[in-house]
């Protein structure tokens, strides 16, 4: 297939570039082609008339978004639609990356597409109406929700969660790390395999996509340390110790079950991590 990526230097994008090698992936960074740019993406598509667009760009700083809630929803809602509609017009599928915070996380078991979202942050309901405006087309589209996605090639100032984790307890520096808020953190590799199954049955509508299991940042940072062979004890804080200025949902974590009706299966939270520190080298 003949595959536009949309935001392709992102963790997830560049999992996709990795893997998805027998196909032909156009994969312009940001800085060449930016989601909100409509004109420039119409010209890209005439250019490459792919088979299916797949966007994972997003204004994600979840804090940034929460004190700037019109670009937002004009980047992750407004130019979302934009390029489902461009698609739609030329006969385009379409996928789309949304998010576990579209929930309000008072939950007690792993949210499935079928739970009613409530987002509780400008981020969230920023990501909702994007896959409002998309689903509401009954296009060729897919919206996948996913959750804490962490790749190989993070950006190198940053790094991943664990990558932050790992150098702290290397370092000789206190490792605190929230106990009460329970996800289902997503390795970059496994998403991307998932993603290219999908759209091999071309069944369109609504997923989650996540590495399997509930898990809170605490114990998912003990089990990155456990299997990266380091012995350090680890702080459990609150959330509300974390004084984050938007809130997040306490339990987000996400059921695969449309996934899983279609024999499309994700590893386990822990293979996840696993995984990520064999092709890291950690």
């Amino acid at each position: 297939m003949k595959i536009f990526l949309v935001g392709g230097s992102g963790q997830l994008g560049r999992a996709i570039v990795a893997s998805w090698r027998d196909d032909d992936v156009v994969a312009p960074a940001h800085a060449e082609l930016a989601l909100e740019d409509r004109a420039a993406l119409t010209q890209a598509l005439v250019a490459t008339r792919p088979d299916i667009v797949v966007n994972c760009a997003a204004f994600h700083n979840v804090d940034v978004c929460e004190a700037e809630p019109a670009t937002a929803f004009a980047i992750n809602a407004l130019a979302v639609d934009t390029l489902a509609a461009a698609c739609a017009q030329r006969g385009i599928d379409f996928m789309t990356i949304s998010t576990d915070y579209v929930f309000d996380g008072v939950a007690s078991r792993p949210y499935t597409e079928d739970d009613c979202p409530r987002p509780i942050s400008a981020y969230g309901a920023s990501k909702l109406a994007g896959e409002h405006l998309v689903l509401r087309r009954r296009t060729n589209a897919y919206v996948v929700r996913t959750c804490g996605v962490y790749g190989v090639q993070a950006s190198r100032s940053k790094g991943t969660f664990i990558d932050r984790i790992i150098a702290q307890a290397r370092g000789g520096e206190p490792v605190r790390v929230v106990h009460d808020v329970v996800a289902s953190p997503t390795y970059a590799g496994h998403l991307a395999d998932a993603l290219r199954a999908l759209i091999a049955t071309r069944a369109y509508g609504l997923y989650h996509a996540v590495n399997q299991g509930a898990v809170s940042w605490y114990a998912f940072a003990a089990k990155a340390l456990e299997l990266a062979g380091i012995a350090c004890p680890i702080e459990p804080i609150s959330a509300a110790q974390w004084k984050a200025p938007a809130r997040r949902p306490a339990y987000s974590a996400l059921e695969n079950a449309a996934l899983r009706r279609l024999g499309i299966a994700i590893p386990a939270w822990h293979e996840g991590v696993a995984a990520y520190l064999q092709d890291k080298g950690l």
